[in-house]
């Protein structure tokens, strides 16, 4: 997938990328490229790549995320898909939850040298930033962070009731889905919160 591809692919999605926002897919492509020499963010690196299995992927659940909302995206890693989704979405807030202190240090490089001023990006474990987080966010979500139930354990508690946690799964996403339902209704029912599986 090309660059042009990518942005007529996500105009299907409802996003409509401007001059701007062009600059900053480019510019983030090429900080992952550059600091994956010599950090471990992606085995995915080239332009294709980059382009079609993390940025267009993590856009897929945009149409799922209403305007002016606020998200925690668990497990950032590289910024797939918390900084995607905040350079298409400048009205959402992403709140950017990473361990790794030197992935973050990355995520706050694409953060000031792409200029955005909707994301926070936060160096601590899920199960420690909960503490002062639980119910705080319209949306949770995660790619390839963990098994769902798992993940629901993570995600769930950050979201406001009536709010929802979107799982970023693969081709086995269903198949995890009837192994967590148990888990998956708990942590629900407790909260009266939703989850929608987004197969990528």
């Amino acid at each position: 997938m090309t660059d042009k591809d990518f942005y007529k692919a996500v105009q299907d999605l409802g996003i409509v990328v401007s001059e701007p926002m062009k600059q900053q897919f480019f510019l983030y492509k090429n900080l992952i490229q550059e600091v994956n020499k010599v950090l471990n963010l992606t085995a995915i690196d080239d332009d294709s790549g980059i382009y079609h299995k993390h940025f267009y992927d993590s856009l897929l659940i945009s149409p799922l995320i209403k305007e002016n909302t606020t998200i925690c995206d668990i497990g950032s890693g590289a910024g797939f898909p918390g900084i995607v989704l905040a350079i298409a979405r400048p009205d959402i807030h992403m709140t950017c939850v990473e361990p790794t202190t030197k992935r973050t240090n990355f995520l706050n490089r694409v953060v000031d040298e792409c200029g955005l001023k909707n994301v926070t990006v936060v160096n601590e474990r899920a199960e420690d930033y909960i503490r002062e987080k639980r119910e705080s966010f319209d949306y949770s979500t995660a790619r390839a962070v963990a098994y769902l139930d798992i993940l629901s354990e993570l995600c769930l508690p950050f979201v406001k009731i009536g709010g929802v946690f979107i799982a970023m799964k693969g081709q086995k996403g269903l198949e995890e889905y009837d192994v967590s339902k148990k888990a998956i209704s708990i942590l629900g029912d407790r909260s009266k919160l939703r989850i929608s599986l987004k197969m990528m």
